[in-house]
């Protein structure tokens, strides 16, 4: 794990997006209520493993449209929707911006995507690999403007990183 103080900062799904994701989720549908039974799963709006036995909120989300909705781009073919677990109601979300410790050792793909919505780049880590270089030689690329983390084997958006601001 690195020690020196991050150049970026990760964010989870936002408040209101999640607010917005629990009555209608980004396929057009009303979002389903799932048990899991195993525990594990990524939950984007505090960026930490479910518990076994946890009550989740499974929703449709398209991370890259809402971003470039933001910006008033358009991702063109990048627009992906896709599955992401979340809590039925608000809670606390993170305890911070640096990579979340309960995802740390699990295998991650992190998109770049250029100002246009469009990627330009993208690195794999492993299990056994520290995050954080990878994160932070992507973002040295003044050409990225946000990096997209996503589960390897399903493909689901994970969590955002943007350069820290200062």
């Amino acid at each position: 794990m690195s020690t020196t103080p991050a150049r970026y900062a990760v964010a989870p799904i936002a408040p209101e997006v999640l607010a917005e994701l629990r009555v209608r989720d980004d396929a057009g549908r009303v979002p389903s209520r799932v048990q899991d039974h195993d525990g594990g799963s990524p939950l984007r709006c505090c960026l930490r493993a479910s518990e076994p036995g946890e009550t989740l909120l499974l929703a449709s989300y398209a991370p890259l449209r809402r971003w470039a909705a933001g910006r008033g781009i358009d991702p063109g073919a990048y627009d992906e929707v896709g599955p992401v677990f979340a809590h039925p109601k608000a809670c606390a979300g993170p305890a911070h911006t640096r990579y979340p410790d309960d995802l740390r050792g699990t295998p991650r793909v992190f998109r770049a995507y250029g100002v246009t919505g469009r990627i330009v780049g993208g690195v794999a880590v492993g299990p056994h690999d520290d995050p954080e270089p990878a994160i932070e030689g992507l973002l040295a690329d003044p050409d990225i403007a946000v990096v997209h983390a996503r589960a390897v084997v399903y493909g689901c958006f994970t969590f955002a990183v943007e350069r820290a601001r200062c």
